[in-house]
């Protein structure tokens, strides 16, 4: 067997182009996108919740840095998400755009002639002329015209036939919805380089400005900058949350929403806002959205002197839905470093099974559970360190203790005191710029407009054609689907194309009428 001769750089190149650009490639590339989009919806995304990231690498030191390395904790902005993202916006244009040249030649050319043998075609009709071959001709001519079809007649100086289609839309609105789509992804794309997005945490009570500095988390496409941010702010007045207390769904969140005060830029005038589950606050064309929020348990720290080392609010983080939440408190200034590990549960309950935990995620008995650790927190190693992460490896144990507001314990080693002031409750907030969803949105509602179109549009030519019958003239009719599929629906739409048609011929008085179901039965 003889092999084929080494394609040239131009044929390889040529080759590897139809190959991108065949439909099979194009399905194939769009199961890929489906499949790399997966991780997205199963892992944490630091785009949406940094802290669930951290948590997770955390609590999975073998796997957690492998999956971040490869992306996995930011899977549409990985490389690889990227390639097959690239790859079939570049199929999908070498499948349409060809497409769109050829149906636009299609839809200015005529219908085709009529076939030589008609009776050859399903569903044939013969009807006995009562007229002239011109004056049937013109009957069907204005029929066709009047119900929208594309009307050819032939041969010019002795006319025998009539050819007409219609259903052009149904490939207009094909084509419609594949270039939709790549708009859609062009919108995506445009939303990526330019638009941004952060996450926050702020504390009941706090402020926010849209700085890079106040973002737990921030990410940017490729020509957002930080100095084009919108100079906004806001104060998180008041968290107001509210759980089910009957049996039925007890501690399901039925409204939680965040009273803030905001200013469009430092020189503008405060204006007060609420901001609720998918009822974000916009301004200067970024939206700020609710999407968590938890305890800030108030702890007040003081070395074996009496001075006051620590006095502030720390977030802890839910673990569940009745919000027993962890967290970790840090003071370098203490002598020696003094570290927490601890529990706050908003109504808490312990036994001897699942421990200290919360029973009720509203606030009915605080109470915050800790252990106590001094040495050295290791922040002045240079290591990066998470917030909510306490690394006892150079400390040492000093004690458990148990806490209710307003109540003092004393380090068992006379280190100092521990004091729950109070809690507050702290907001989650992500706040994005996206530039290219209104054209998405747009490009979406074209795309169902043309699926719309391309379903229940059928393509179908007929043709009216007078010939001999064994010495009588008779009038054909007969038609045809453009479909690559055709079922019972379809063969029936086009029977009753024919049956309009015969009703048309008949009413000028060229054809008999035709029979009454009652007649025929």
């Amino acid at each position: 067997m003889s092999t084929p001769p080494p394609l040239s750089s131009t044929g390889f190149l040529r080759w590897a182009w139809r190959q991108l650009t065949s439909m099979k490639t194009a399905l194939v590339l769009l199961f890929l996108l489906a499949l790399a989009s997966v991780p997205g919806s199963v892992l944490p995304q630091r785009g949406i919740d940094p802290i669930k990231v951290r948590e997770w690498i955390a609590d999975a030191p073998t796997w957690g840095p492998i999956l971040d390395r490869f992306g996995f904790f930011d899977v549409y902005s990985s490389p690889w998400f990227s390639a097959v993202y690239l790859l079939l916006f570049l199929s999908l244009v070498g499948c349409v755009i060809p497409r769109v040249g050829v149906h636009y030649r299609a839809m200015r050319s005529t219908p085709p002639p009529a076939p030589r043998f008609l009776d050859r075609f399903a569903g044939t009709r013969e009807l006995p002329l009562q007229g002239t071959p011109a004056e049937a001709l013109d009957a069907a001519r204005t029929a066709l015209r009047s119900a929208h079809w594309r009307v050819v007649s032939g041969p010019v100086d002795q006319p025998t036939w009539v050819s007409a289609e219609r259903g052009y839309l149904r490939e207009t609105g094909n084509l419609v919805f594949h270039v939709s789509l790549l708009l859609v992804l062009v919108s995506i794309a445009f939303g990526g380089l330019f638009g941004w997005k952060g996450n926050v945490i702020v504390r009941q009570g706090a402020s926010f400005s849209n700085t890079l500095t106040q973002y737990d988390a921030w990410g940017g496409g490729r020509f957002a900058s930080a100095q084009s941010l919108p100079p906004f702010s806001f104060t998180l007045d008041e968290f107001t949350v509210d759980f089910e207390r009957g049996v039925a769904q007890r501690g399901a969140p039925r409204a939680f929403e965040a009273d803030v005060t905001y200013r469009a830029s430092p020189e503008a005038p405060a204006q007060r806002a609420v901001i609720a589950v998918n009822e974000p606050l916009a301004v200067d064309g970024a939206k700020v959205f609710l999407v968590g929020h938890g305890y800030a348990p108030v702890v007040r720290i003081t070395d074996r002197q009496g001075t006051v080392v620590f006095d502030d609010a720390v977030p802890f983080l839910p673990q569940d839905g009745n919000f027993t939440s962890t967290g970790v408190v840090k003071v370098p200034d203490a002598s020696p470093q003094i570290g927490l590990q601890a529990l706050f549960l908003p109504t808490a309950a312990l036994d001897q099974t699942l421990g200290p935990h919360s029973t009720f995620p509203a606030p009915d008995d605080p109470a915050l559970f800790m252990s106590a650790w001094k040495g050295d927190l290791g922040l002045d190693a240079g290591e990066p360190q998470s917030v909510y992460r306490l690394v006892t490896d150079k400390m040492t144990k000093i004690g458990l203790g148990q806490l209710r507001p307003g109540q003092t314990w004393t380090l068992p080693d006379g280190s100092g005191t521990v004091t729950l002031a109070g809690y507050t409750r702290w907001a989650s907030f992500q706040i994005a710029q996206d530039p290219g969803k209104e054209i998405a949105l747009l490009a979406v509602a074209i795309a169902i407009m043309g699926l719309t179109l391309s379903l229940f549009i059928r393509r179908r030519r007929v043709w009216v054609k007078i010939t001999d019958r064994d010495g009588v003239t008779v009038v054909q009719l007969a038609g045809i689907l453009r479909t690559s599929t055709v079922d019972d629906e379809d063969i029936g739409a086009l029977a009753d194309d024919l049956d309009l048609l015969e009703r048309s011929l008949a009413a000028a008085g060229v054809v008999p009428e035709p029979a009454s179901p009652e007649e025929e039965s």
